[in-house]
């Protein structure tokens, strides 16, 4: 029994320390968004995309991050970019935070959505997992195209199983304090309230298999 029990600890420590490992593996993500991810206005370093990295280190999560933002992107250049990104990366994660510029220059939410749809099936059937971060228009172009840009986060989530932080302006944008002077972007005091509402959906990922 004493040396059954023994063999059966042994089996069950290395057991537990092979998924500890299969948590604690490397893993690279790419965020592939537009100005506000990539510091628009913004000192270096002050960008939720930065902040995560940071906490990402300070909780000695072992992930590399790829900020592939552009300013003033859309989703049509979010698709022309991503296969490159894909090939030199290798990523193990895409967050995809697109669809702002399209909905502020009033682009087809179809449009919209079947780039997105395609960044979705790319990324996928390269191995990684994705994140939707979804965003909120003005309602410059009526009541029903805005709801219906929102809406397509929504969608595109339940069809393709990737989680989705519902707007990731949450407690922000009805804080005019929190905005630079266009009025548009957000400041650095409210990137950090961007990366609590991306964090807990973004942890999840990088701390599973």
């Amino acid at each position: 029994m004493l040396v059954y029990l023994k063999k059966w600890s042994v089996c069950a420590l290395l057991m537990m320390a092979a998924s500890a490992s299969a948590y604690s593996a490397p893993k690279t993500v790419l965020v592939l968004g537009d100005s506000l991810s990539a510091e628009y206005g913004l000192n270096r370093g002050a960008g939720w995309v930065a902040l995560m990295e940071q906490k990402l280190k300070a909780e000695k999560i072992d992930a590399a991050v790829v900020n592939a933002s552009i300013s003033g992107e859309t989703t049509s250049g979010g698709r022309a970019r991503l296969p490159a990104l894909l090939t030199q990366h290798k990523p193990d994660i895409v967050v995809i935070e697109l669809g702002a510029n399209d909905g502020l220059r009033g682009l087809p939410v179809p449009a919209a959505e079947a780039n997105m749809r395609t960044m979705i099936e790319l990324a996928q059937k390269n191995k990684a997992r994705v994140l939707l971060v979804g965003i909120r228009i003005p309602p410059n172009y009526g009541r029903d195209y805005t709801e219906r840009f929102f809406g397509m986060y929504k969608s595109l989530s339940t069809q393709y199983k990737a989680p989705l932080v519902p707007f990731m302006l949450d407690g922000v944008a009805d804080k005019p304090a929190l905005f630079q002077a266009d009025r548009l972007h957000p400041n650095a005091q409210a990137h950090p309230i961007i990366l609590a509402n991306i964090w807990p959906q973004l942890l999840a990922l990088v701390t599973s298999r």
